[in-house]
Order: C-alpha cells, then structure tokens, then sequence
C-alpha cells in the first residue's frame, strides 16, 4: 500500500505551472486522501470522494476537450449561422466585386474568424485557477488531519491541536465550517450508530461543501462568464475577412457612405449573435455535467436521479437542520434540485447537499479515476498518453 498524501505532496502538486499535469495529481490526490480517510471513518463518502470526480470533470474543461471541434459541429449544423453567412458573403461579394472573395471562400474564411478558442482558454483558465485554490486550502488540511491522527486512534487534544491550525471566522476568508467539519469527522470515526455516523459524515461533507463554494464564487462566475467574444472586435473581424485587400475595403467604406451596407452589416451581426449563443451554450454545458463513477453524467440544471440511503432518509441531527435549512430549501426531497444558474451559490449548494446525500453509501466514488499506468505517469511527473 502507498503512503497516504502528505502536506508536502499537497504543497508540490499545487506548485506546478502546468495547469492539465496539476489537475490530473489534484485529482489522483483526492482519491488518495478520499481514501484515506475511510480507513479511519468507515463506510460513506468524505468530500474528498466527491471532489475527486468534480476535480475530473473539471479537467475535461481546464483541458478544452473536444470543445472548438464540437463548437465548428454547431456553427455549420445551424440554420440561422448558415444562412447568415451566405447572406453576409453575397452581401460582401456584391459591394466588392472582382476585389472580394468568391462565395465559397468568403463563408469559410467566415467561419475562421469565428474561432472562439481565446474564451474557451479564459474558461479554462478560470476553471484552473479554482481547482487549485481548493485543493491548495482543503487537500493540504485533509493530509494533516491524516498526518496528525496516523497512529488510526482519535484523540480529542489531537484534534483541538488540528482547529488551532485553522482561523475563526466565515468563508470565505475564514475557516470556521472547516474546523465544524473535521470535528464531526472525529465524532463520526467514533460513533457506533450507524445513522448516527451517516448524518455526522454528511453534515461534515456540507460544511466543507459550504466553505469550499463561498470560495469558488469568483472563479465560478468567471468561467461561466467568460466574454465568448469582444462584439464590437468580432464583427470587425467578420467584415475585414471579406474585404481581404485595400481596394475591396475602399468598397466597402463607400458603399457604407452610400447606404448600401445594411444588408451586409444584418448579415454580420445575426452571423456573431448565433456564433456567440452556440459557444455560451457549450461552455455552460460543460461546467453543468458532472459524470458520476456510476456511470451516469448528471446534468447539474436538472433534479438529481436517485433517491436518499435509509440511513439518510430523514435528518434529526441536532444543529444539522439548521445548516440543512440553509442550503436545501426541499428538505427531504430531491424536487427542484436541479440548478438554475450554477453560477449563483444557493443553486450550487442545493444540488451539492442532494449529491453527497444520495451518493452517501456509494462504495463507487472511491474507484481509481485513472488506470493504473495512467497513474504512473502522473507519479512520475509525466502526461499519460492513454486517453483520460
């Protein structure tokens, strides 16, 4: 059996520049820590089980997988795009004349200039950015609870010796719901009720849960949020590529003088309109999915499938109800648990607080994300060449 992590190993992953190589060991870690500390809670899912997946998917999006390729699918599968282009390519072929494109060349040069790859890198970078600052904060605290608790046997002046390393306060500067979750760790590894143990594991996985996104808000609203385009430079760019010389730019400028371009500039502006909603559309899709070691992909603004563990089916935990209330407006009930807008908190923390509650008693979210010669490529400091 390999060593658990250790701070140091949290610590040299979140150093690395290589966004795609650090993701894949914040990954691997997780699942390293996830389990862990099973060995020392028993049965159900920590956060770190969980976070391993998130941290996954998340890859899919700091890699850019597939995303300009399934964009172009879109672009010239669309209706509206492609009759917008052929508009706005006549339009241009008929100011320019001789000094233009031909017609075919004109629509793809159209579609080149569509490229969205500069947001679905900002995307990227944001979704970076966050995966380390979580990890950076949470996975280092993991591993020293491991490292302070190897022994396997719990301590009470241990774990007052753990919260002193964490500060007051509320997220998303402060640590208070992290010193309230390791806690509830330290009672769950003790409790000899099983529901007891369940609903001491859950509330721990929420609290994190709860401190962990009042962290992320900024880079979540940024990835989803990324400019797809700079309107005003994109069309620029649209008209520039159909008048490719000077002589067919001076065409242009006087057929504007004259009135003559509006047909063109209809064209244009229907032409980024669509482009624009096609790569929103596709990076929103991608920061709300989530595929599950289950095998299922869970469609984040959707209501979770499933159903909650017996031992979870009901929550009576003192003090657990409060911070249930809080972030669960259908206790109880997977109704209305799909996310409206994953970039507003209260939607995330509804469908997160279902997500670990249905996931709980799920032995599968402690399966290897990675095969094994995957891993040991990443153990080395090298990209696997497998696809991941």
């Amino acid at each position: 059996m390999s060593a658990d992590p250790t701070v140091a190993d949290v610590q040299r992953i979140t150093a690395l520049a290589d966004p795609v190589l650090r993701n894949l060991q914040i990954t691997q870690c997780y699942h390293e820590l996830a389990t862990a500390m099973a060995r020392l809670t028993g049965p159900g899912a920590n956060w770190c089980a969980v976070a391993t997946w998130a941290s996954k998917q998340a890859g899919q999006s700091i890699r850019q997988e597939d995303l300009q390729r399934a964009w172009q699918r879109r672009l010239r599968a669309s209706a509206d795009a492609d009759e917008a282009a052929q508009a706005m390519a006549a339009a241009g072929r008929e100011l320019a004349g001789d000094e233009g494109r031909s017609a075919a060349g004109a629509v793809e040069a159209l579609w080149e200039a569509l490229n969205p790859a500069a947001a679905f890198q900002r995307t990227a970078e944001a979704v970076a950015r966050g995966n380390r600052k979580v990890f950076e904060e949470i996975g280092y605290h993991f591993a020293r609870f491991l490292a302070l608790f190897a022994d396997g046997q719990p301590d009470d002046a241990r774990l007052a010796e753990f919260c002193d390393g964490l500060h007051a306060g509320d997220p998303p500067d402060g640590q208070r719901y992290l010193r309230q979750a390791f806690t509830h760790y330290h009672l769950a590894w003790t409790a000899a009720d099983e529901r007891l143990k369940a609903q001491l594991m859950l509330l721990a996985n929420l609290e994190i849960g709860f401190h962990e996104q009042n962290r992320l808000q900024p880079e979540i609203v940024e990835a989803m949020n990324a400019p797809i385009y700079e309107p005003r430079l994109l069309r620029r760019r649209l008209v520039a590529e159909l008048f490719p010389n000077p002589g067919a730019r001076l065409r242009y400028v006087l057929a504007g003088l004259a009135g003559r371009a509006r047909p063109l500039l209809q064209a244009r502006d229907h032409l980024a309109d669509e482009a624009m909603r096609i790569a929103r559309l596709l990076v929103t899709q991608r920061m709300m999915t989530l595929a599950m070691p289950d095998g299922q992909t869970l469609q984040l603004g959707e209501d979770l499938p499933g159903s909650f563990p017996d031992l979870l089916r009901t929550i009576d935990l003192p003090g657990f109800t409060a911070l249930l209330q809080q972030v669960d407006p259908t206790p109880d009930s997977l109704l209305d648990s799909g996310a409206v807008d994953w970039g507003r908190l209260p939607d995330r923390m509804h469908y997160i607080a279902d997500l670990f509650r249905v996931y709980h008693l799920d032995l599968r979210l402690f399966d290897a994300p990675f095969s094994s010669e995957q891993v040991a490529a990443l153990k080395t400091g090298r990209l696997p060449t497998e696809r991941l």
